[in-house]
């Protein structure tokens, strides 16, 4: 028997004001695409926005339903979105960030498992890493260089 260790590193950032100028402002599209959140039964309204290598911004927020869980997380949004605008095209680095109207804003929040997965599959089918930005409305800021390291062991195609 043998014991592995699975880490990675990712960038602490003490406020958004430590971002670069291009970063600050993608932080600051998935703050204001958590606003368009349909989140009448958690209160928790997450946006993401993505910065395609084609230089084009798009965003989602997460939409709820009475019949939880048909919902949808605003990163599967805005994967969907990417992959129906602008077909095969790269992210480049997304942003996800949060209002919580029960209570702090104030940290990062990584995505769900489901969007893990999800995020993983894109970037592999368009054969790039997706540089995440992960951040509340104030507070720390994470900097993670891939999807790959929110998902050891993971799931993909090639397993079958």
């Amino acid at each position: 028997m043998s014991v592995e260790k699975y880490s990675f590193d990712f960038e602490v950032y003490q406020s958004q004001q430590e971002l670069s100028a291009q970063d600050f402002a993608l932080l600051q599209a998935a703050q204001k695409a958590a606003e368009n959140a349909y989140a009448p039964y958690s209160n928790f309204h997450v946006g993401a926005a993505a910065h395609l290598n084609n230089g084009e911004i798009i965003t989602g927020s997460n939409q709820e339903n009475a019949s939880y869980p048909v919902g949808t997380c605003a990163e599967r949004v805005l994967l969907g979105t990417a992959a129906t605008l602008f077909p095969n095209m790269p992210i480049q680095t997304m942003a996800i960030s949060y209002t919580n109207e029960k209570g702090l804003s104030n940290h990062p929040i990584s995505p769900c498992g489901m969007c893990r997965q999800y995020l993983l599959e894109y970037e592999s089918r368009v054969n790039q890493p997706i540089r995440l930005i992960l951040g509340g409305k104030e507070g720390k800021i994470y900097i993670i260089k891939t999807v790959t390291s929110l998902l050891p062991l993971n799931f993909s195609a090639e397993d079958f």
